[in-house]
């Protein structure tokens, strides 16, 4: 996830200076919230640090089971579909608004979100996953 940020955007997600366990606490205990999903037909939530958790109201073990198009109101499936397209084709975007909702069906708008795709170091193509900076509740 880390190195397909940096290799697609040019910028460091966290600092990099630090061991690999050390880069994992970081990334999990960070401020700001990050999530990434699978390849599925229908992806599935693969990761959620704990300020994404806590935005999205779940534990790990319901995060990680997620439907990722179920963070958005039906309503707003068209608009994440051509979100994710966008990012498929150009590799990553970094001005991406829109609602999402929580577990309890609370509502924010996310603003200037980072979504790109997670290419491994043999360039497979393993998902999506987005760095949300800024959101408020509606």
């Amino acid at each position: 996830m880390l190195s397909s940020f940096s290799r697609l955007t040019g910028r460091d997600l966290i600092d990099t200076g630090r061991s690999g366990a050390e880069r994992h606490q970081a990334l999990f205990e960070a401020l700001f919230a990050v999530v990434s999903h699978g390849t599925q037909t229908d992806p599935i939530f693969n990761y959620g640090n704990r300020k994404a958790q806590e935005l999205f109201e779940m534990e790990w073990d319901d995060f990680i089971k997620l439907p990722s198009r179920l963070s958005a109101e039906p309503r707003t499936q068209a608009e994440r579909d051509l979100l994710l397209a966008r990012v498929t084709e150009q590799g990553f975007i970094d001005d991406y608004m829109g609602v999402r909702i929580s577990s309890t069906r609370k509502r924010f708008r996310v603003e200037d979100a980072i979504v790109w795709n997670l290419i491994d170091t043999q360039g497979i193509y393993r998902g999506q996953a987005a760095v949300l900076y800024r959101w408020s509740f509606l």
